[in-house]
């Protein structure tokens, strides 16, 4: 649907612009988004300088689909929210369902952190 106060056609910064917004938002705004932002980036760092190259790949897509995952619960809480301000069951079990998906994401994710900060420092061998 073409707005009058956009120009049409694609235009991927704009895109790029607006992904990085909703990130910037998330982390500011959910707790449980900036925490793990936050201990992502510790493990990523000391794997790029240790030069651990298929240990930051595992980490940063592990932290990369945890992110979604997280991003995607949050969402759809805001929007069931908005949707029905009441208690409805039927909202209930949509958030206790992405609440599951991202739940299974940061078990994954909190694995190959641990594992991989332990091989990162040598106490754990491959």
């Amino acid at each position: 649907m073409p707005s009058k106060f956009r120009t049409p056609g694609y235009h991927p910064l704009r895109k790029i612009k607006v992904a990085f917004a909703g990130l910037y938002v998330a982390v500011l705004t959910d707790f449980s988004v900036a925490y793990k932002v936050a201990l992502s980036l510790p493990v990523l760092i000391l794997a790029f300088f240790f030069r651990q190259w298929v240990d930051l790949s595992i980490i940063l897509l592990a932290t990369g689909l945890m992110l979604i995952a997280e991003l995607f619960n949050s969402s759809i809480e805001v929007l069931c929210d908005f949707v029905e301000q009441r208690e409805d069951e039927k909202i209930r079990i949509i958030k206790d369902i992405a609440a599951a998906a991202a739940g299974i994401s940061i078990v994954v994710w909190a694995t190959i952190l641990v594992l991989e900060s332990l091989h990162i420092w040598g106490i754990a061998k491959p």
